[in-house]
């Protein structure tokens, strides 16, 4: 299955006591990293959070951001005088410490989390929308990673046609050649040697044909196309599958142009390398 590890969603919804709101954005990654950023009313249920997130994405670097507004009401606060007495002492003793004196703003205390809460205000309720309202955010999110999945298995599929339609074309060379090679060398021989053993001519150049034969390379090649094609169309992750498979690819790119004798054959090789280049580039961004 094709799903780009590249991505991004946001869902929001007004409810009678505030706005919620899921931001996501996915990015490239080699395992599955999860940030998440969360408002101190939240914090209890980032757990659950992360097993959501967790089940929909499997590799890839998610940043998750919840932002909260509450509604404005004329209902009665309430301060945790706790929290508000240790903020201050401990705002003096810094100061003391510091030789200097304390100037302490009050809403600065005020706007630490924690310190005003709404007491009429449940906050299961809240959480739960939170959870739905993931969800959303979620099931948007797939939807944009299988839409650029969808636009990368277009790009591998072009690249595979290449690599086929270039694999071809060296087939299609090399009697012409190993015919080549057989005259040269014939005539070499034949301008340095008076007298010539024909059927150690036969055996060298047995040996040599062998030497530079590309059949097996091709093959392989076509092989590992028939492989990525296969990785595409399955309902799996694959792109750790189709990474390997460009460094077979790869490989037998290299091989062929080592082994080329034929200045065509090296440019075809050139090209396939081009090609398995770009789709390794493309292969990076696959979940």
């Amino acid at each position: 299955m094709i799903r780009s590890m590249t991505g991004f969603a946001r869902r929001e919804r007004q409810f009678p006591w505030g706005l919620l709101a899921w931001e996501l954005k996915t990015v490239n990654h080699r395992f599955l990293e999860l940030g998440c950023r969360l408002p101190e009313e939240f914090r209890a249920a980032e757990s659950h959070f992360r097993v959501a997130v967790a089940a929909a994405v499997k590799r890839g670097k998610v940043e998750c951001a919840l932002h909260f507004r509450p509604a404005v009401t004329a209902t009665a606060l309430e301060v945790d005088g706790e929290l508000l007495a240790s903020l201050s002492s401990r705002a003096q003793q810094i100061a003391a410490q510091a030789g200097v004196a304390a100037r302490i703003d009050v809403m600065d205390l005020l706007r630490w989390p924690g310190v005003i809460r709404d007491g009429t205000r449940d906050a299961a309720p809240i959480i739960e929308a939170a959870q739905a309202l993931l969800a959303e955010a979620l099931s948007d999110l797939g939807r944009s990673r299988d839409s650029e999945g969808g636009r990368l298995r277009e790009a591998l599929e072009q690249r595979c046609a290449g690599l086929m339609e270039l694999s071809q074309r060296v087939a299609d060379r090399l009697p012409e050649i190993r015919a080549r090679m057989r005259a040269r060398l014939l005539e070499r021989i034949a301008q340095l040697v008076a007298d010539v053993d024909q059927g150690r001519i036969e055996q060298e150049l047995a040996i040599l044909a062998q030497r530079l034969d590309v059949d097996e390379e091709i093959d392989r090649l076509r092989g590992h196309v028939v492989e990525v094609r296969k990785t595409v169309e399955g309902q799996e992750p694959a792109g750790r599958r189709l990474d390997f498979l460009m460094q077979e690819l790869n490989r037998e790119a290299n091989t062929l142009s080592s082994k080329s004798q034929d200045i065509e054959t090296t440019r075809a090789a050139v090209d396939m390398k081009v090609l398995i280049e770009q789709m390794r580039e493309q292969v990076q961004n696959i979940e």
